[in-house]
This record gives C-alpha cells, sequence and structure tokens, in this order.
C-alpha cells in the first residue's frame, strides 16, 4: 500500500543562497516543490523531461527563445520536452513542478546548472 506523507517530511536540499528544491517521485513522475527568493536565477537549460510549472505564489519571468512568459499566483505552463527555458523570481515565489519521466539528474545531484 503506497505511504502517504507531506512537505513537512520531505528534506529542503539549499541548491544557493536563492532557491531550495523539495521532491518526490516514483518511477513515471515527479513533483518538486521549489522556493525562489526575489531574484533568483534559473540558468538556460533543457531537459528530455515534459514540465508544468505552477505558481503557488510569487511572480516567476520565464525565459524561451520566442520571448517571456510571466506567471502569477495559481498559473500553469506547460513547457514541453528539449524546450530550452531560463526563469527569474520576479518575487519570493513557491513553485510547484511537475516532471515526466522524473529528473534523473535531480535525483542524482548533478544539476549543477542549478546549483551555487
Amino acid at each position: 500500500m503506497p505511504e502517504k506523507t507531506s512537505w513537512d517530511k520531505i528534506d529542503k536540499e539549499k541548491l544557493s543562497a536563492t532557491i531550495t528544491r523539495q521532491m518526490i517521485f516514483g518511477e513515471k513522475a515527479m513533483l518538486a516543490r521549489i522556493f525562489l527568493a526575489r531574484g533568483a536565477i534559473v540558468p538556460r537549460h533543457s531537459h528530455v523531461n515534459e514540465q508544468i510549472t505552477w505558481i503557488i505564489s510569487g511572480a516567476l519571468k520565464l525565459i524561451f527563445d520566442d520571448g517571456e512568459r510571466i506567471l502569477r499566483n495559481g498559473e500553469m505552463l506547460l513547457i514541453p520536452a528539449n524546450l530550452p527555458h531560463a526563469a527569474e523570481a520576479l518575487e519570493d515565489t513557491v513553485d510547484m513542478d511537475i516532471f515526466g519521466p522524473p529528473r534523473e539528474d535531480w535525483i542524482k545531484k548533478t544539476d549543477a546548472y542549478l546549483r551555487g
């Protein structure tokens, strides 16, 4: 039987001075709660995973080759696999990211673009 959990029981991983993350994953999906302080930058990157970004609070600017999208409280965006993107927190932001399949680089902690 699956075990229930809560965000309070999941470790917070400090990736940099401005980005902290929690995550839960199985074989086919991953849910991550990301805390971004105002001014936090997620450098340009891409991945083989589809991503749904859902802003719980704050505001996040997503930067694509064809322009920018600003997401605010309650707004969501589907980012297709292999689409290069970057992000900037316009306010202190709580972001839920859903990935399919799970991000192996996050699980193995080889996501150097986010660390430091």
